[in-house]
């Protein structure tokens, strides 16, 4: 059997995948694309390991940050991994979809890559040239570098929308304003745990990449230290960029993948694995 457990940063999805994983003596593989990286801990609200309480995690804190870890890598890595626990369970988590559909879906990439500038194409032309390659792709017109990157890197293409594993997709979500409160809140507790700390030390040792240059939490703090905003600044700034992603994981998951959603009682989180638990007897005879 394979779970995937999805939903917006802030949700509960950790808990439940490791309270799923106990009941069904199942494996976890991380879907989020900045947890594969080490030294990006609490930014990234990586599980301890007390959190984690024994549950083999893959695909968990074994990249170094100075390394361009893409989802072409993390497909190879996942698929071989899947292959070689056929006799156990498996659960997903995290947030990160594209992760997740290249790991589950008939997603296929070109490994030979271009290298073109497109100097001479606008914004507004890059944009109607990616939606050319993947209509449902979610990258801002503005968003010059990313657009360029994606033609020219992310070779993906999709032979059709055919999921190679039979999978139960259960989605957390909460109200919009709870969790914008959480995300709030969450944010306001990594920086009392440290995580000034710790982005200041990969700053420090003059890491400068893709992955901190694309993590929530690392690049505001790389722009305090930077000196080109104040602490509070970078601080409402991490909260802002992290509820733009928590609205924009809602709006890739609705449009790609069919999810089963539960709202999480946060005030009797068993009542929310009870839900879960039904859902999944429902669907297979496991339980």
């Amino acid at each position: 059997m394979i779970l995937s457990i999805v939903g917006p940063t802030g949700v509960g999805k950790t808990k439940l995948s490791i309270e799923l994983a106990k009941r069904f003596n199942a494996i976890i593989i991380n879907n989020d694309a900045m947890q594969v990286y080490k030294y990006l801990n609490i930014g990234t609200a990586k599980p301890t390991l007390e959190e984690k309480e024994g549950i083999k995690h893959y695909l968990l804190d074994f990249v170094d940050p100075t390394i361009n870890y893409t989802v072409y890598d993390y497909q190879k890595d996942v698929r071989k991994i899947i292959n070689d626990n056929k006799d156990k369970n498996i659960i997903f988590v995290g947030g990160t979809g594209l992760y997740l559909k290249a790991a589950l879906f008939d997603y296929r990439f070109e490994e030979e890559t271009t290298n073109n500038n497109y100097e001479d194409l606008s914004n507004e032309e890059l944009y109607n040239l990616a939606l050319q390659k993947d209509k449902k792709m979610l990258i801002h017109k503005n968003n010059r570098q990313r657009l360029i990157r994606f033609l020219n890197k992310e070779n993906s293409v999709v032979v059709e929308p055919k999921l190679l594993y039979p999978t139960i997709f259960i989605g957390l979500t909460t109200d919009r304003n709870n969790l914008y409160k959480r995300i709030n809140d969450r944010v306001d507790s990594m920086i009392k745990n440290g995580l000034i700390d710790e982005v200041k030390q990969l700053y420090d040792n003059k890491i400068n990449s893709k992955a901190i240059n694309t993590a929530i939490g690392y690049k505001e703090l790389y722009k305090y230290f930077n000196k080109e905003i104040s602490l509070d600044e970078a601080i409402e700034l991490i909260k802002k960029n992290s509820r733009h992603y928590a609205k924009r994981q809602y709006t890739w998951f609705n449009n790609q993948m069919n999810i089963k959603w539960f709202n999480t009682n946060y005030n009797d989180f068993n009542k929310t694995i009870y839900e879960v638990l039904d859902y999944i007897k429902s669907q297979t005879n496991i339980v």
